[in-house]
């Protein structure tokens, strides 16, 4: 399989454009309560599954820096790994608001228990809460939202799109 260097740059374009986001809001982005606005841009999985590849990267960079360090390098980019291949693998069976929960289980489960396994000092389920809690204003509130105004634009779609028709609200 080829893999064109407009895919390639495509790839690392969303990839530090979440980076960039994720260390601009670095106070918010890690801890128990997070909330990292960059992981609106996981749904843009549900347009290509480029997207899986880019967000699966930036999520690895941005995890270097983490106070939780190595732990969540492998553990919150599994979360996001994950989600990202959820959205991919529903996208025309669900719609955008149905797979934008994927995130927040996935990080609500595993980062909750990385958290309760590192720190112990809160149960199990009130860090799943928070970690959800996060995910869920920054990927089904904010970035569904986002999402449904930039569908709208032809632009934003012939850049993110595996295809025209990916993606259209069901």
């Amino acid at each position: 399989m080829k893999i064109s260097s407009k895919t390639i740059a495509g790839i690392g374009v969303s990839a530090a454009l979440y980076v960039a986001l994720t260390l601009l809001c670095a106070p918010l982005s890690y801890g128990q309560v997070q909330f990292r606005f960059s992981e609106m841009m996981i749904l843009l999985c549900y347009f290509s599954k480029d997207h899986i590849v880019s967000m699966t990267l930036g999520c690895v960079i941005v995890n270097l820096f983490s106070p939780l360090g190595l732990a969540d390098v492998l553990f919150g980019t599994s979360a996001t790994l994950a989600a990202a291949v959820l959205i991919y693998l529903t996208r025309r069976k669900l719609p955008l608001a149905a797979v934008s929960l994927f995130p927040v289980v996935t990080n609500g489960l595993i980062v909750g228990a990385e958290l309760t396994v590192i720190f112990a000092e809160a149960p199990f389920w009130v860090n799943a809460g928070f970690v959800a809690l996060g995910e869920f204003v920054c990927v089904t509130v904010v970035g569904v939202i986002t999402m449904r105004l930039l569908m709208k634009s032809s632009a934003f779609m012939g850049l993110v799109s595996d295809e025209k028709t990916v993606g259209k609200e069901q």
